[in-house]
């Protein structure tokens, strides 16, 4: 903006500025070249007054020669008798110009290389003629100065008017700059920043108007808490009742199959409420060492890796760089995709988690040896109970900390799940 500004005053006061200078130059120029032709009338008029009042005077030679000498007008005089007094002039006598005059006509002739002034004198011998001649360099004598003057006077003006638009862009930019960052604070998740009025009452009004915005915000975001805690609560008090009524059911068969489905109706509640809660977990963007959250969860799912005889494999890079995840959400994920394996594969089946540094990011694997992610664009699932709630709930939760999902069946029919996590830069 400041810089828009700057250009918009500058072309402006480029025009207003040249508007002015190009009429002054002009005055300029016409203002020495009628003082150097008034001086040159002047004393060719002086001139003829002495030819007129000392004829056939010897002083009259010197007198004309002094007058000549005064000034850098050139000032000759043609006698009667072809004689030429004053400034040598060869050839005056067959000038047109001075032939014109001897006629009676005095004038005055310009040309690109000056000016000549011509004054016939009648006298009883004859006419005689006095000629001035001006060069273009005496006529325009100063004019240079003047103009290199007037354009310096010109670039003055228009750099102060660059500088004070500057000021006053700023004045203006600097405020709304300060809007933004509060701007981008509040879409990175710090819901405590707000921003001071300032500048122009158009931009106080932006300010408290985004002020106003970041409060309601968080007033929403406190009732989404409040009513994803009473979903949670109503959702689990049914779900417990219809598994205690599974459980009386007397025939075996029935109440395993029963008792399968109340188990993967609960999962797909706790995969719905956990999605729902995950955009509420962030006030200031965060970040984690993601070797000591994947111990943890490691460590919590091993029991129930061994009560299942499944093999775990873990391998953590010694050397992984911070992650811009938030810890809660690098736990939830890792949860998801352990809970996957044991939700949709049989019980002994045997399952990996890789964790390493790879092109500028950190690489999180899970992998298993199940049966791999059925196509359902060709065929019914084949991994029992499998619905893709909790790939889906993985996917939007990378997607929001800025990381890349890989899904994919591996050659030997296992299932894997590679996530991506942008890693934090070193200046931060």
């Amino acid at each position: 903006m400041r810089r828009r500004v700057a250009w918009l005053v500058a072309a402006t006061t480029s025009a207003v500025v040249l508007a002015f200078v190009i009429p002054l130059c002009l005055l300029v120029r016409t203002m020495a070249e009628d003082r150097g032709m008034a001086g040159a009338n002047q004393e060719a008029r002086n001139v003829a007054i002495l030819v007129s009042s000392l004829q056939d005077d010897p002083r009259l030679g010197p007198l004309v020669t002094a007058v000549d000498e005064r000034g850098p007008a050139r000032t000759s005089v043609l006698t009667a008798d072809g004689t030429v007094l004053g400034a040598a002039a060869p050839g005056l006598a067959r000038d047109p110009s001075v032939r014109r005059a001897r006629a009676g006509n005095a004038f005055t002739r310009t040309s690109r290389s000056g000016a000549e002034i011509l004054v016939p004198v009648v006298n009883g011998a004859g006419t005689d003629v006095v000629r001035t001649t001006v060069s273009a360099q005496v006529l325009h004598h100063g004019v240079t100065r003047a103009w290199i003057g007037i354009g310096l006077l010109g670039t003055l003006l228009l750099l102060v008017a660059i500088v004070i638009a500057d000021r006053l862009g700023r004045r203006v930019s600097t405020p709304v700059t300060a809007l933004a960052d509060v701007a981008h604070r509040l879409r990175g998740g710090d819901l405590a920043a707000r921003a001071v009025p300032d500048g122009p009452p158009e931009t106080q009004e932006l300010g408290v108007a985004l002020n106003r915005l970041a409060e309601r915000i968080t007033e929403l975001l406190a009732a989404e808490r409040a009513a994803v805690a009473d979903l949670s609560h109503r959702l689990r008090t049914p779900v417990t009742a219809l598994r205690l009524d599974a459980e009386a059911v007397q025939q075996g068969e029935i109440a395993e199959r029963l008792q399968q489905h109340i188990g993967h109706l609960q999962r797909t509640i706790d995969a719905i409420v956990k999605e729902a809660r995950q955009p509420l977990r962030h006030d200031m963007a965060t970040s984690c060492d993601p070797g000591p959250v994947v111990r943890d969860r490691v460590a919590f799912w091993s029991a129930l890796a061994d009560d299942q005889d499944r093999a775990v494999t873990v391998h953590l890079s010694p050397a992984v760089p911070r992650v811009a995840v938030d810890p809660g959400d690098l736990r939830d994920l890792l949860d998801i995709l352990v809970d996957n394996v044991f939700a949709h594969t049989p019980e002994g089946t045997a399952f990996a988690i890789t964790l390493e540094p790879v092109d500028g990011a950190v690489r999180l694997v899970v992998e298993d040896r199940g049966p791999g992610i059925p196509d359902r664009s060709h065929a019914p699932a084949d991994r029992p109970g499998f619905t893709g709630l909790g790939l889906q709930i993985v996917r939007r939760t990378v997607d929001g900390f800025g990381g890349r999902t890989s899904i994919r069946t591996a050659p030997d029919r296992g299932a894997v799940v590679e996530v991506r996590m942008p890693v934090v830069p070193a200046s931060e």
